[in-house]
């Protein structure tokens, strides 16, 4: 069921769509950071696919591919945002992994010069042992002092300890003011909204996204020699235009919209967002083009460059959002930089394999593959995995060593696949 240089992908209905497989880009690399915005990419790690990666067990992390990724970021001028949800915080990273991996990929970061910033939070402790408000302050003091201690500057995570504990704004108030006051250096403060994990519905003690974002800039004011920035991840661009205006100058907002994030990084003329964003992980190099456009001031070319990635960028955060980690690990896959697709906590079975089919189309469409007759071949191993047998033909559209390629990886990529 191939077509010439193509793949049939799955779709909902019981049919399919044939995709051409486009040649991949050859994307140019920048080493450095960027003058006119920073940018993070909020990073996965890679399972072990030999580990006892299922639902409850302590994480099993492929530790060369996890920080041979976070290189690849690097090499497009992207800090990395280490220990986040993206990677599988509080669905799969235990705190001793979390430990482990902020500590080596801290230690990566310094030696090759590249920015890093790594969550710390209150997860390392159970809901029995944070009953009251002086609970979650030691506890976040306690990962705090952890990741200082590595080198990495500090994202003050949200707390699900917090959310369910407190009564009112004033006991955000007070666990941030206790925090913000011990901090060494400037912070990213993160406020994660409850499409990324529903436990954090009513965060900053209310359900109305105004009277809660009231308490959070009156938190930042009061505190902003102590903040680098905010990352907000509410999903709404009229309301991140909104707070970019009221904070304090020296303020960052890191835009966590993975839904509108060209315009809200591209700005009004007067105001603009930085980067935090899970979906850099996924379209590193073409973010990287963007970014050296505007860096150029060239907006024309910043929106051709951005263009393509939103909308593989909107299906893979696509409700549940939450459940986003899975396309991360999937592209990571298809694009070479990981041996299996496999997840800790077993994540890698969040999506469908209509959903995953569609997200190798998009990547396909915004040369993103690296070498798409590998990323065929990968996705005919999921699909056949699954039982939807569409066929693939490989080595005839993309580049001279993909048919060699994409051969020699069928013996070794069976066995990986989940």
């Amino acid at each position: 069921m191939s077509g010439a240089g193509g793949v049939r992908i799955p779709l909902p209905d019981g049919g399919t769509r044939l995709v051409e497989l486009r040649a991949p880009r050859q994307w140019a690399d920048h080493p450095g950071p960027y003058a006119s915005r920073v940018a993070f990419a909020a990073a996965h790690v890679v399972a072990d696919p030999r580990g006892e990666n299922v639902p409850g067990a302590p994480a099993v992390v492929d530790w060369d591919s996890t920080l041979a990724f976070r290189r690849h970021l690097f090499r497009y001028g992207l800090g990395v945002a280490e220990a986040m949800d993206t990677a599988q915080r509080n669905m799969g990273l235990d705190w001793p992994a979390v430990q482990e991996l902020v500590s080596r990929s801290a230690a990566q970061a310094h030696e090759l010069g590249a920015r890093i910033a790594s969550g710390a939070g209150t997860d390392h402790r159970s809901p029995d042992e944070l009953r009251t408000v002086d609970d979650v302050i030691g506890a976040y003091a306690e990962q705090v002092e952890f990741v200082e201690g590595t080198g990495s500057q500090v994202i003050l995570m949200a707390s699900r300890h917090l959310a369910r504990v407190a009564t009112s704004a004033d006991d955000y108030v007070r666990v941030y003011d206790a925090i913000l006051s011990q901090v060494r250096e400037p912070v990213v403060l993160h406020w994660l909204g409850e499409a990324f994990d529903p436990n954090l519905r009513g965060y900053w003690g209310s359900g109305d996204v105004d009277v809660a974002t009231a308490t959070f800039v009156d938190v930042v004011r009061a505190h902003a020699a102590k903040v680098d920035g905010v990352k907000v991840s509410l999903l709404s661009a009229a309301h991140e235009v909104g707070l970019r205006a009221v904070l304090p100058e020296g303020v960052r907002l890191y835009t966590g919209d993975d839904f509108h994030y060209p315009e809200l990084i591209r700005g009004d003329g007067e105001r603009h967002s930085d980067a935090l964003l899970g979906a850099f992980a996924a379209v590193a190099p073409a973010a990287s083009a963007a970014l050296t456009a505007l860096d150029d001031g060239d907006l024309d070319r910043y929106d051709a460059e951005m263009a393509p990635t939103l909308a593989l960028s909107r299906h893979v955060f696509e409700a549940p959002t939450y459940y986003y980690k899975t396309g991360i690990a999937f592209l990571a896959w298809l694009s070479g930089h990981q041996p299996g697709f496999t997840m800790v906590g077993g994540l890698q079975s969040a999506r469908s394999v209509v959903h995953l089919a569609r997200a190798f189309e998009l990547a396909n469409e915004a040369r993103l593959l690296p070498d798409p007759d590998l990323a065929a071949h990968r996705l005919g191993l999921v699909l056949a995995a699954a039982g939807i047998e569409v066929g693939t033909e490989v080595g005839s559209a993309t580049s001279p060593a993909a048919s060699a390629t994409a051969a020699s990886a069928r013996a070794d990529l069976d066995e990986v696949v989940a």
